[in-house]
C-alpha cells in the first residue's frame, strides 16, 4: 500500500486517506492503527476496526484510474463497497465512485506561489507543511522566505532551525543550502532566501513569484495599513496574518466563519491559536444548547513573547522568567470569539495564565447553557461533532484517563476535547480544551491559505 499511496500523491496530488486520516509518508503501523480507529466510528464492524484487506483492493483500483488531484478516502469508500448489494465488482464500484474525480481533472489544475514572511515558531512549522503537502509540485508552492540578515553563518542556522525542533522533532526529508544563491533545497524544493528590512521594497517576480500569498508570521504590523505594504511589492496578490488582526480586518477561523472570504479581501488574519482552539467547540455547543454566558481560562505555554530570566517587559508580569513562573495574563480570545460568532457577543470573559512548558496549551470553557443537558449527552454530542460533523477537522475527542499535555504535541485538529475531564449540571457546563498552539494552529492557517488559493481539493466519496 504504502508505495502506491505515495505514487498517488507525488504524481497525481491525491492524498489518500481512511477517514479523514491522512495515510501519506505514514508507517506499516500508523495505517494499521488509523484503520483499527474506525470501528469508534462505523458500527458493525469487528474490534480490530477496519481491515487493509478491504481497502487494499480499493487502492490497487483507484492506482490505476487517471484521477485529478483530490482526497481520497479509501476507509469510506471500503465500508460503502461492503454494504453496496449490487454485486459490483471492485473495479466497477471504484469506477463509479471515482468518476466526478477523472472528470474534474482539467478544472483543478494550477499552482498558487507562497511567500513566508518572517520564520520563526509559525513560519517554520508552515515551512514543513507547505514542503509536505507540494505533492506533485500542483497546488500550493513554497517559493521563498523573507527575513531580517543576522550576519555571517545565517543561512545554515536557519536550516538548522528548520532541520530540528526540539518540540516538534527532525524534519521529515533532507534540507541542502545554497550558500551562492541564498536559497534552501528542501526535499527538492528550492526555496529563495530573501533578505529585507522593509515589507514595501521587495520585488518578488525578479525571483519568479507571481501572484503570490504571502503569510506575515512576524505580528509587527496587524492592521490594514501595516499589512498593505506588502501588496505594494510587485508579485504579491494577497496577504495572510498569523496573528489577531486589528480595525475592520476580517479574523477568520475555518470551519466557522471561513464563508465570510470573498474573493475581492485581498487582507485576511488567521486570528490567534487561542480563538482558533475555543471558537470550534463553542460553535459546536452554541448550535446544540445554546449558551447564555461563559468564561474562558486558557492555560497557556510560554511564548518568545516573555523572559527566559526575569528582564525589562513593556507588558505587566511577562518580564518574569517564563521557564520558572506561572504568569496571569490578558487573552483577547473571548472577543476576538465573538467575532468569529456574533451570537457570543458580550457573552464572554476570558484570561490566561502562561505556565512553564514550551508548547501545547489547555482552554477551560465555563459555561452557562441555555438547555439543560447531561453529562453523557455532551459528551456523546461532541464527540459525534468530532467524527461526522462540518467540524471535524477542527475538533478532535479524547477519553483516555491519563492523557497529558504533551500527547498532543504535533496535533493537527484546532482543539481536542478531554471528556474525561468534562463536567456537566444542569445548565452549568465545564469543557477542558486541549490545543497545539503551534502545529495545531498553523494547520488552521493553512486551511484558509487552501481554500483563498483555490487549492482546496474536492473529497471522495463526497462527506
Amino acid at each position: 500500500m504504502i508505495p502506491m499511496i505515495g505514487r498517488l500523491y507525488r504524481e497525481k496530488n491525491v492524498t489518500t486517506t481512511v477517514y479523514s486520516r491522512s495515510l501519506v509518508n505514514k508507517s506499516v503501523i500508523q495505517i494499521l492503527k488509523t484503520h483499527r480507529f474506525v470501528k469508534q466510528i462505523e458500527d458493525g464492524l469487528s474490534d480490530s476496526g477496519l481491515s487493509v484487506v478491504d481497502s487494499f483492493p480499493i487502492l490497487q483500483e483507484a492506482v490505476k484510474l487517471d484521477l485529478g488531484p483530490c482526497r481520497l478516502d479509501i476507509g469510506k469508500l471500503a465500508v460503502e463497497y461492503k454494504n453496496d448489494n449490487r454485486g459490483l465488482s471492485v473495479e466497477d464500484f471504484v469506477r463509479e465512485a471515482l468518476s466526478e474525480a477523472v472528470e474534474n481533472k482539467a478544472k483543478l489544475a494550477g499552482t498558487t506561489d507562497v511567500v513566508l514572511y518572517g520564520f520563526g515558531r509559525i513560519g517554520r512549522i508552515l515551512a514543513r507543511l507547505l514542503i509536505e503537502k507540494a505533492g506533485s509540485g500542483d497546488g500550493l508552492r513554497l517559493k521563498a522566505i523573507v527575513v531580517r540578515e543576522s550576519g555571517k553563518g545565517d543561512l545554515q542556522k536557519r536550516a538548522s532551525l528548520l532541520r530540528r525542533d526540539s518540540v516538534h522533532g527532525p524534519f521529515a526529508g533532507t534540507i541542502a543550502v545554497d550558500e551562492e544563491d541564498n536559497a534552501l533545497i528542501a526535499n527538492g524544493n528550492y526555496i529563495k532566501v530573501i533578505y529585507s528590512n522593509d515589507p514595501a521594497s521587495v520585488d518578488y517576480t525578479q525571483y519568479g513569484i507571481e501572484n503570490a500569498v504571502l503569510i506575515d508570521n512576524t505580528g509587527k504590523w496587524r492592521d490594514e495599513e501595516g499589512l498593505s505594504q506588502h501588496l505594494q511589492c510587485p508579485g504579491i496578490a494577497r496577504v495572510m496574518l498569523t496573528a489577531p488582526g486589528k480595525g475592520n480586518l476580517k479574523n477568520i477561523v475555518h470551519g466557522v466563519n471561513n464563508d465570510m472570504i470573498d474573493d475581492s479581501d485581498k487582507i485576511i488574519s488567521a486570528a490567534s491559536c487561542t480563538t482558533n482552539a475555543i471558537v470550534p467547540p463553542l460553535k459546536a455547543i452554541e448550535d446544540k444548547f445554546g449558551i447564555e454566558y461563559g468564561h474562558v481560562e486558557t492555560v497557556h505555554s510560554y511564548t518568545n513573547d516573555q523572559n527566559l530570566l526575569d528582564n525589562f517587559h513593556k507588558g505587566p508580569r511577562r518580564g518574569r522568567a517564563a521557564p520558572l513562573n506561572m504568569v496571569l495574563t490578558e487573552t483577547g480570545a473571548a472577543t476576538a470569539a465573538a467575532k468569529a460568532l456574533p451570537s457570543l457577543n458580550g457573552k464572554l470573559t476570558g484570561n490566561s495564565i502562561r505556565v512553564p512548558t514550551p508548547n501545547v496549551s489547555m482552554a477551560i470553557l465555563n459555561l452557562t447553557l441555555e438547555k439543560e443537558t447531561s453529562l453523557e449527552e455532551m459528551n456523546e454530542y461532541l464527540r459525534w461533532v468530532s467524527l461526522h460533523s462540518p467540524l471535524q477537522r477542527q475538533v478532535d475527542f479524547v477519553s483516555s484517563p491519563d492523557a497529558v499535555s504533551t500527547d498532543f504535541v504535533g496535533s493537527r485538529h484546532a482543539s481536542v476535547i478531554d471528556a474525561g475531564a468534562t463536567i456537566v449540571n444542569g445548565r452549568h457546563c465545564v469543557l477542558y480544551v486541549w490545543y497545539d498552539n503551534e502545529f495545531g494552529y498553523s494547520c488552521q492557517v493553512l486551511r484558509i491559505l487552501q481554500q483563498i488559493s483555490g487549492v482546496e481539493y474536492p473529497v471522495y466519496p463526497p462527506e
